[in-house]
């Protein structure tokens, strides 16, 4: 039996101001956009504290 793995491509990444409401964005883009091979993340940023990365991730199929 085959077995498919996915990796994860970081494609762009944004820096912004932390938001209470920015973790639906990111929930709502994952979920309406999930068919189109790509995911959103959320972390902190690393170099300011007040501050949040989004990343954007390519997935694809081996």
């Amino acid at each position: 039996m085959e077995r498919l793995e996915s990796k994860l491509h970081v494609y762009a990444t944004h820096v912004c101001d932390k938001s209470e409401d920015l973790y639906l964005l990111i929930d709502f883009l994952n979920r309406n956009l999930k068919d189109k091979d790509v995911i959103f993340g959320l972390s902190k940023s690393e170099g300011s504290p007040d501050k949040m990365q989004i990343t954007l991730y390519r997935t694809d199929l081996e």
